[in-house]
């Protein structure tokens, strides 16, 4: 986490700073300095000063800032002369601008302050052409004509650039802004507020900044840019009323005070209109009590009222800035500051520094207040609150007694108990967490002694509310203890004591009953926290003052104000000076249920609500929590922090059972009393495991803690995933890949999100009794992220009668990163990277490897990223980046459709790194110009890499290189780069010396790799197999059958290959599908798939050993991207998508059902776990399917199948045929 400053103003105007690194306040250097507020933002922070001006502090940076000065020498040839400054009176200044309309002398550039200085002189630039020939200067015939380096005979005018920088060498003090001049400047002004600079979420701009005046004019400042930090002038937005005070977030949300106590929302912000277009008016959170002052985030809006009440307006966002209404909050404030991350920072009643605790997206209101304790002055002393107490602050209930009547009763308070005002009462209701196996038993509460009525009456006054807190309307129908509330007592303490941090108030622990609508216990819901809270006097703990010490510090700064907009912290930050022992989240805390006991019960009774009774606790239950995001995958579709938790059980049989809990809070703005557990449901009437089991209501508020749960004996797989450069991962169950609907998860880190993916794959491989590395007969597949995922298949994978469906197939990830992979059953594995490097598996098979495992290896891969620059023709200036309104984007991907800039695009997943800058490609399909450009008629119809004159547009594709750094059981096959790679599939108990393994380059060269065996699986050397052309596709079956494909996608067939003759004699042209180039192939053991580059399959008909190149092709199937054979000639494809999915990634494992000696095309697919698999490999898979009848031929598919009716390749019907095969072919495919 960077180290950020948070501010803070005394009373006496001086100015305070305190590091996120630190633990001590630190006072302003210059100490004559006076301000009356400040306002932060990312890496500088405003201020107004007494003397009405506005003071800036830039953070201290390694690059400086620079500002450069230009203007230009303009001259006109005569005959008498030559080239000289005296100009016609139609021309231009002889010194000016670029435009020439502005006069600009070298002597009129002034520095705009003091903070500023002169780097050097002025220079002429002489960038252009060769600069002891032309001087700088650039010709033309005429202004203002286009300007180049060479003068021609007809150059009249020339120019030339001079340049002049200057620094700002005010970085780290406060810096004077100077007055505008020669503009009017704004009257003295009252409030300033920086904000914008993460609008429409464009990270890192730089910031605007707003002001009030005296008399209620709205102000806002032009020019500023990270080289002209001070900006230029000020331009006054218009207000229907006066203002008194306004607050810009870091978005396009600005909420500004009126005198009458109102606030107006400004709407229209946006980088096109910085300013806004108009004002909406917003009532007061309370009718009796006018606003004193407004704060704004991101997405919230907090106001405190004049009697010192804190209020959260709930429903903001950019799309309804006003919001929807109020939430009371617990504290009593000065003012509120919203900071980084939408984190609350306020200024008490009592004058201290107060932070809110558990901010999130999930609840952007908190759950209470604790004080900023840091030291200050030249000792050790702390800053704690002024009286020593800690707040709750959940919202609250407004109204403690009837509600009146109104829309907007819920804004109302009620009459607060006379009790309360008599005895000040502290009462905290934040949740506490029980440990694991220690919520049986409570421990009572601690009796506490009545204070005497003398030290009643010196008490300060209690301005902390009863209670506030949500967890009151969770646990109202449950038994409290009964306990004596003690008031507030003055503590004297002995000079020289330091005075302690924050109390922790202690916890009482309530056997509470259970809550009609729960359904999991919920360690704490019902607890209520009360404790001694004890002022402290001051007037005791004074030490001696030092001679250096002013007036006002030596208790501790008096704090008027503070600003957080620059101090970057979350809910999860662990700050000194923040106190870790405040209220809690109010977050779910599992107790150690048995989770055998949940996982026997019928699939169908889920919907059911679980029991409640307390089941037996198991000493072997133990829990793993955690904090990640969800992406909550319906609208409103967006990211949500929740919390996870693993827990595992043991049943008698020792047997072990693990559940996986995400958890979370939802609001729902409803006008309710009581409240029925719901299942959400997705779109299609699917259920999803989402179950409320706690709910909390208030005025037109409706709080949901809710779950997800998944069993652990359900996950199929837990892939990374790419999505929104996060550190991704996605958890399937049969079901989810069934509705195409995994649970998405992201990390903070890489490294906690490589530790959930281990925990959750060792729970899953110990129930499923997988253990070590991947047998022989494994299936192995990559995704379009490169992660290599295995599964180990049960016989009744192919079984001909009820094979196991695809969606139940559990896939675990081995360590390393490929783009494909192929092996055979003898455990002989291949794999080529993104970058074309060839890698053979160095581990072992079928057992555990040891802790220190040599054949662990460094593995490396580089990537290339690719964005499209895209140009039109018109007759004006030719090729140019404006094109049609229907156009694709000027810069865009490689389809057109999503716009993809070199600024814009990042490496594919945070683990990857550039490792090179953007270059044009000149190695584009079809060719390219000297220039790298390639022309076509319009898009998007076919590029060229010459020029006709019916070229109206072209675009040209931008490289650049990233790469990623693994390690895992994986050694490189040097030196020749892969583009394809392919092992002879065999029978487990097949015997052979060496191996076939062909392969072709990255230039399209045919390979045969010598010396392949199960004791050397990296082979010896590589024999070249001559070619006429390159090639991109090929494959070796059973028998030795080598089939490739041409880049043209003609198709040939090896003769002759044999052990004897592993490279074969010569190839056979077999003819192509009609009107179809075949782009990939996939030979087994007895039958030949081939895919083409519309995403048709196609299967060879005829195959004979006297005839081995076959017959004809015919189609079977579109929607294909891959396609593999294994050794028992089953099917198995990558399909582009899953037909009632098409919103789905592309790539899906799918398996042909009902492939036999009788029928080699099948009859149906099953789709399996999909959404960005690159690539699958079925031929290690040589175990033979137990025996059984045959399905009968027709039957309905498990997953829904391709609908066409009648097989068409490019729009011509292609005749299929499911007739048995020919007589003469039978004893071959039954060898």
């Amino acid at each position: 986490m960077p180290i950020t400053l948070l501010w803070a103003v005394d009373v006496y105007g001086r100015v305070y700073s305190l590091s996120t690194a630190g633990q001590r306040w630190v006072r302003a250097d210059d100490l004559l300095l006076e301000l009356k507020r400040v306002t932060a933002g990312k890496g500088r922070c405003w201020g107004i000063g007494c003397d009405h001006h506005i003071y800036l502090n830039i953070m201290p940076s390694e690059t400086s800032i620079r500002y450069r000065e230009e203007t230009y020498e303009n001259q006109r040839w005569n005959p008498v002369d030559g080239f000289t400054d005296v100009l016609l009176p139609t021309d231009r200044w002889p010194w000016s601008d670029v435009t020439g309309m502005n006069p600009q002398p070298l002597h009129s550039f002034q520095l705009p302050s003091h903070s500023w200085e002169w780097e050097g002189d002025w220079y002429v630039d002489q960038s252009c052409g060769e600069p002891s020939q032309t001087g700088g200067w650039e010709y033309a015939v005429d202004f203002p004509a286009n300007f180049s380096p060479d003068k021609k005979w007809n150059s009249c005018v020339r120019r030339r650039r001079w340049i002049r920088y200057r620094r700002y060498t005010a970085q780290g003090t406060w810096a004077k802004i100077p007055l505008d001049d020669p503009k009017k400047p704004p009257l003295p002004l009252c409030d300033i507020s920086c904000g914008g600079w993460e609008m429409s979420d464009q990270s890192g701009r730089y910031p605007y900044l707003w002001g009030v005046s005296q008399q209620g004019q709205v102000w806002f400042r032009e020019g500023i840019h990270p080289r002209v930090p001070e900006g230029t002038s000020w331009e006054e937005v218009e207000a229907p009323k006066e203002v008194a005070q306004l607050s810009a977030g870091p978005g396009d949300l600005l909420w500004a005070l009126l005198w009458d106590g109102n606030l107006l929302v400004r709407t229209g912000l946006s980088l096109d209109s910085p300013t806004g277009t108009s004002w909406l008016e917003v009532e007061s959170p309370s009718k009796e009590v006018e606003a004193l002052h407004v704060a704004v985030g991101v997405s919230v809006v907090w106001v405190v009222t004049k009697d010192y009440k804190v209020w959260f307006r709930r429903g903001v966002n950019s799309h309804n800035p006003c919001g929807s209404g109020w939430i009371s909050i617990g504290g009593e404030m000065m003012m509120v500051d919203v900071g980084l991350n939408d984190q609350v920072w306020a200024v008490g009643e009592d004058r201290g520094l107060y932070f809110r605790m558990g901010v999130t997206q999930a609840e952007p209101s908190g759950n209470g207040w604790i004080p900023v304790s840091a030291q200050w002055g030249t000792n050790k002393e702390l800053i704690p609150p002024r009286d020593e107490c800690e707040f709750s602050g959940h919202p609250t209930e407004t109204s403690q007694g009837p509600a009146p009547s109104g829309a907007d009763s819920d804004s109302e308070l009620g009459p607060t108990n006379s009790e309360h005002s008599a005895t000040p009462i502290l009462e905290a209701a934040a949740p506490s967490i029980v440990p694991l196996g220690g919520g049986d038993t409570f421990a009572p509460p601690q009796e506490v002694k009545e204070p005497s009525s003398a030290s009643q009456q010196d008490a300060p006054k209690a301005f902390i509310p009863a209670s506030d807190s949500f967890i009151n309307s969770l646990v109202s129908d449950r038994d409290r203890i009964s306990t004596t509330q003690p008031s507030i007592t003055e503590m004297p303490q002995e000079n020289g004591v330091e005075m302690p941090p924050a109390p922790v108030l202690p916890t009482l622990l309530t056997t509470g009953h259970d809550v009609p609508f729960m359904n999991v216990d919920l360690e704490g819901a019902g607890t209520a926290r009360s404790a001694q809270a004890a002022g402290c006097s001051l007037s005791n703990v004074l030490g001696t003052l030092e001679n250096s010490q002013c007036i006002g510090e030596e208790d501790g700064p008096v704090w008027a104000w503070v600003s957080g907009g620059g101090c970057d912290v979350d809910a999860s930050s662990r700050i000194s000076w923040l106190s870790s022992t405040g209220p809690l989240n109010s977050s779910l805390s599992l107790t150690p249920v048995q989770s055998a006991a949940w996982s026997e019960q019928p699939q169908k009774q889920q919907h059911q609500e679980i029991t409640r009774k307390p089941l037996e606790r198991s000493n072997s239950v133990w829990v793993r929590k955690g904090a990640l995001r969800w992406w909550r995958d319906w609208k409103p579709q967006r990211w949500m922090d929740v919390g996870v938790a693993l827990e595992q059980s043991t049943k008698s049989d020792g047997k072990k059972d693990s559940i996986f809990f995400v958890y979370y809070t939802q609001y729902d703005e409803k006008k309710v009393g009581f409240h029925v557990p719901t299942w959400f449901r997705r779109k299609g009437g699917n259920k999803n495991k989402t179950r409320s089991t706690k709910c909390i209501i208030t005025d037109s508020l409706l709080m949901h803690v809710q779950y997800l749960q998944v069993f652990i004996n359900e996950v199929t797989a837990l892939v990374p995933v790419l999505q929104d450069c996060h550190y991704t991962f996605a958890v399937y169950t049969a079901e989810r890949t069934k509705q195409r609907w995994p649970l998405i998860l992201a990390a903070p880190s890489e490294k906690e999100m490589n530790d959930w993916l281990e925990l959750l794959s060792d729970c899953c491989c110990e129930w499923r009794g997988i253990a070590g590395a991947p047998t022989r007969q494994a299936l192995w597949s990559t995704t379009s992220k490169g992660d290599i995922m295995v599964h180990e298949p049960p016989l009744s994978l192919e079984a001909a009668a009820h094979p196991m469906a695809c969606d139940l197939m559990f896939w675990r990830q081995i360590p390393g990163h490929l783009r494909c992979v192929e092996s055979n059953s003898l455990g002989l594995v291949w794999g080529i990277g993104w970058d074309g490097a060839a890698w053979v598996y160095s581990g072992s098979f079928g057992q555990q490897p040891s802790s220190v495992n040599p054949e662990i290896h460094l593995q490396t891969d580089v990537k290339s990223v690719h964005v499209y620059e895209n140009q039109r023709w018109n007759p004006m200036t030719g090729y140019t980046d404006k094109g049609l309104p229907t156009d694709r984007h000027m810069w865009s991907d490689e389809s057109g459709l999503k716009e993809c800039t070199k600024g814009s695009t990042n490496p594919p997943t945070p683990q990857w790194s550039w490792v090179s800058e953007w270059a044009v490609d000149f190695s584009v399909p079809g060719g390219t110009d000297k220039e790298g450009w390639q022309y076509a008629a319009d898009f998007p119809t076919t590029f060229h890499g010459h020029k006709t004159m019916k070229d109206f547009v072209r675009r040209r594709r931008w490289t650049r290189r990233c790469k990623i750094t693994v390690r895992g059981p994986w050694k490189m096959v040097p030196p020749i780069h892969l583009s394809d790679i392919s092992l002879m599939p065999c029978l487990a108990q097949s015997k052979m010396e060496q191996v076939p393994l062909w392969a072709l380059s990255d230039k399209g060269d045919v390979l045969c790799r010598l010396g392949v065996s199960p004791q050397n699986p990296a082979g010896s050397s590589w024999l070249h197999v001559g070619t006429d052309q390159p090639f991109k596709s090929i494959s070796i079956g059973g028998a030795n059958q080598v089939w490739a494909i041409a880049r043209d996608g003609a198709v040939f067939y090896r003769g002759s290959v044999s052990p004897q003759n592993p490279a074969g004699e010569c190839w056979y042209h077999i003819p192509s599908p009609p009107r179809q180039n075949l782009r990939q192939l996939s030979v087994g053991r007895t039958s030949v798939f081939a895919v083409d580059d519309n995403g048709n399959l196609w299967y060879r008909q005829g195959l004979m050993p006297s005839y081995p190149q076959g017959s004809a092709w015919e189609l079977i199937s579109n929607n294909v991207t891959k396609v593999t054979v294994g050794p028992l000639d089953q099917v198995w494809i990558i399909a582009d998508g899953v037909p009632g999915f098409p919103t789905e990634t592309p790539g899906s494992v799918c398996h042909r059902l009902g492939v036999g000696p009788m029928a080699p095309k099948g009859l149906s697919w099953d789709y399996g776990i999909g959404g960005g698999w690159e690539h699958i490999s079925v031929r290690g898979n040589s175990a033979e399917p137990l025996r059984g009848p045959a399905p009968p031929p027709g039957g309905p598919s498990r997953s829904p199948a391709l609908q066409r009716p009648a097989a068409q390749a490019n729009g011509r019907a292609i005749e299929t045929s499911q007739s048995l095969p020919s007589e003469d072919y039978l004893p071959t495919l039954l060898q």
